[in-house]
């Protein structure tokens, strides 16, 4: 008979427990990337009286993928099954980006091994918009980058010239199985097909010869025209430096949209709005304070510069305004930062009104892919378009006003110094991560 001595079993287990006690407690079970902003925001709380926030420090960047940008493209097929043409809505962004999805248009062609004719951008009076694609962008450039990717034609051969593509309707086609099976036949048949890409392309599902193509385009093969890219450099150079560019967003057609109500708005910010409303009204009651509690309000511009503040940013800080025509209620910025320059006061009275929507936006959008610094009251599509460029150049002063946590802020009574430091710390955690600053498909997280 075998006799244990319970004692010393129990010391065993004793000692054991508190080792496991004491690697818990010391070493806990935190993600690599939540324990860094911890050590982060630590860092830039004990300094906070002397930051701005710029000098947060990030924990991470987002930078362009190195399989797209480094990589050798897939060879093309000898034979291609047919021509597309991707056409365009709305203004430069929404054409390059999201309404239009020009880039997804790209990687569709390339995924179902088609010729790209030059993209066709649609004349929107809503837009005041008359420019096309080569009025905006370098072609040659263009086919140039897209060589290896994607075969580009400016003119189609003369057989299939003489008439319009058959159009595909592509409002629901979503991945690269829905294109495959249902536009890929139509092509073959029709040999030359137009398309509009769908929202919220499952990108994720694209091969990766199709997703390279889709990036190259998007962030490494369009350049403005040499004539616009010249005004647009003359522009960035009459700007002081170092400066802020600034895209604000309170028109009255924006307003109008978003169905939000506005208090202690002048009368004729008011009158504007309802002009612009049509049959579309705001929310009243409980549905106004919903609508607004999930950021759907644009900021006004007295909102925003009371943000501004509570990111330090200096009343002196040169400010480039990047926005349409119209802005409402600007006296609410301009009255606590005075050091404000706009396109319409920097460039001559001719060559100003010479232009049209897109090329308005091309001067916007180049100033802003260059200053020293970035800020947007809206994330929309100018916006995400900027925030990639700008990691795509190593350029990471980027941050989104968070239109939610200054409407739950005030609905929860915040005043004062209470307002700005819960501001401070919502707006720091984004720009500690670099929150929306790029598309994931083509850029990858970097830890610092």
């Amino acid at each position: 008979m075998v006799v244990f001595s319970v004692k010393p079993l129990f010391s065993v287990f004793l000692v054991v427990l508190s080792l496991l006690i004491a690697v818990v407690v010391l070493f806990p079970s935190v993600p690599f990337s939540e324990s860094l902003i911890a050590q982060s925001l630590q860092r830039s709380t004990s300094r906070r009286g002397k930051l701005d926030i710029w000098s947060v420090h990030r924990v991470l960047e987002w930078r362009p993928c190195k399989w797209w940008l480094e990589g050798d493209p897939a060879a093309l097929s000898a034979k291609s099954n047919g021509y597309i043409r991707v056409d365009c809505y709305g203004g430069l962004n929404q054409m390059r980006r999201d309404v239009c999805f020009l880039c997804d248009g790209v990687g569709i062609a390339r995924l179902l091994n088609a010729t790209l004719v030059l993209p066709r951008f649609e004349v929107a009076a809503y837009w005041n918009e008359t420019s096309g694609f080569a009025d905006v962008f370098d072609v040659d450039y263009f086919i140039q980058k897209m060589s290896g990717f994607i075969e580009i034609v400016k003119e189609l051969p003369a057989e299939i010239a003489s008439r319009e593509p058959f159009r595909v309707d592509c409002s629901k086609r979503k991945g690269q199985f829905d294109y495959v099976e249902s536009v890929l036949p139509l092509l073959v048949e029709h040999h030359y097909i137009s398309i509009t890409p769908a929202m919220s392309q499952r990108r994720d599902r694209y091969p990766l010869y199709a997703k390279a193509a889709l990036c190259q385009a998007c962030y490494n093969a369009l350049h403005l025209t040499k004539v616009l890219e010249k005004k647009a450099s003359e522009l960035l150079d009459a700007i002081p430096k170092p400066f802020l560019s600034l895209h604000l967003r309170f028109e009255p057609d924006m307003v109008a949209y978003s169905q939000c109500e506005y208090q202690g708005l002048s009368p004729a910010s008011l009158e504007a709005i309802e002009a612009a409303q049509g049959d579309r009204k705001p929310w009243t009651g409980d549905a106004a304070r919903i609508w607004r509690s999930r950021g759907k309000c644009p900021l006004t511009p007295k909102e925003t510069a009371f943000i501004l503040q509570a990111l330090s940013i200096p009343t002196n800080t040169t400010i480039y305004l990047a926005a349409g025509d119209g802005l409402m209620e600007m006296e609410g910025l301009t009255s606590v930062y005075n050091n404000v320059y706009t396109k319409s006061g920097l460039l001559s009275g001719e060559d100003f009104t010479s232009m049209h929507g897109n090329t308005k936006a091309a001067l916007d959008y180049y100033v802003s892919i260059n200053s020293d610094s970035y800020i947007a009251t809206y994330f929309g599509n100018m916006d995400k378009m900027v925030a990639a460029m700008r990691a795509f150049n190593g350029l990471y002063k980027t941050l989104f006003l968070s239109r939610r946590a200054f409407a739950q802020f005030t609905s929860q009574e915040l005043r004062g110094k209470e307002l700005v430091e819960a501001l401070w710390k919502v707006h720091r955690d984004d720009f500690v991560i670099g929150r929306g600053s790029a598309l994931p498909d083509c850029f990858c997280e970097f830890k610092l």
